[in-house]
């Protein structure tokens, strides 16, 4: 049985539908369900079982896996939203939940590939792997920061893949329920196609308008690198990897790129400046681009999909907003 955690969500939708691709079909998916907006992104979808993720949480501690054969934990679930400042939620969620699993994993020695974050490089230029760059803006990057670290601690002692990978900007098809906190490639699509201009950013952080940098990365390549890392597909890594690496292409664009290309895709619009939201003030980054030597390192060699491909990609599968 192959475990995916978040499987309703974004990235771990498009996981359980490329692991049916491949042939997989005896995944338990995991998830919180209170909201309705998530369920259409598993339309199609096949999986053997489905579990609230505090009823897992419980069947966890209870032993209740135990005997069971595990091929894989995919650990996609989180609280994502960076405004939430509601501290013990977030830890608990996103470092103590993902302790247990964890523990789990390495006991049973079950390859274990969850979701990190860009977030932890906060304010930082450089993206390489080390403490010196992680100073995170918002307690979702530092709840994922400290995981890492926890990892990292125990590394020594592992002798089962347990592999972190830091998102960069992700973006693709099954994201609509994330609201504000979907990509610019979703949010953008949506203004444009209901007002017939694209609102970005004035300058800030030094940049430009419309000048502020992400390092876009397709949700197809992330759910490539999970798949590849965990085991499951020809290609896959054979020996055991112990790492926390980025995941994202190592070439940033600009936000004005993107508005140019979805006006580009989708037809007549316009781009207005607006001005830095008051909120984001002293919790954005404004400049992400990833160092891919660690992922390479690690064994993962396969390229990734441009931008103008990525979107394009996107819209072909989902209908526009």
């Amino acid at each position: 049985m192959i475990i995916v955690m978040g499987g309703a969500g974004f990235v771990g939708s498009n996981l359980v539908h490329e692991l049916n691709r491949i042939g997989e079909r005896n995944i338990l998916l995991v998830d919180n369900l209170t909201s309705a907006s998530k369920f259409p992104n598993l339309a199609g979808a096949q999986y053997a079982d489905y579990m609230d993720k505090r009823e897992f949480r419980i069947a966890l501690k209870a032993g209740d896996f135990e005997g069971i054969r595990m091929r894989a934990i995919l650990h996609q679930g989180a609280c994502t939203n960076t405004l939430d400042d509601d501290d013990r939620y977030m830890m608990d969620n996103n470092f103590t939940y993902s302790k247990e699993l964890l523990h789990f994993a390495l006991e049973h020695r079950i390859p274990f590939i969850y979701a990190s974050t860009a977030a932890v490089y906060g304010e930082s230029t450089n993206f390489n792997e080390i403490a010196a760059n992680e100073r995170p803006l918002n307690v979702y990057g530092y709840s994922k920061l400290v995981f890492d670290n926890y990892v990292r601690h125990l590394m020594p002692q592992m002798k089962s893949t347990v592999i972190g990978l830091r998102y960069f900007n992700v973006y693709g098809p099954r994201e609509r329920h994330k609201g504000r906190m979907a990509s610019v490639v979703h949010n953008f699509t949506r203004q444009l196609k209901g007002t017939g201009k694209i609102s970005v950013f004035e300058g800030s952080g030094g940049y430009g308008n419309g000048e502020q940098c992400r390092d876009f990365i397709f949700v197809k390549d992330i759910v490539r690198i999970n798949i590849f890392f965990a085991g499951l597909q020809q290609e896959a890594s054979m020996k055991p990897v112990h790492a926390v690496v980025n995941a994202g292409t190592g070439e940033a664009h600009t936000f004005k790129t993107v508005a140019e290309l979805l006006i580009q895709l989708h037809g007549p619009g316009e781009i207005e400046y607006i001005p830095f939201p008051d909120d984001l003030r002293n919790r954005y980054q404004h400049y992400t681009q990833a160092e891919v030597a660690g992922l390479r390192a690690s064994g993962y060699t396969a390229p990734f999909t441009p931008l103008e491909e990525g979107i394009v990609q996107t819209f072909s599968e989902e209908p526009v907003i």
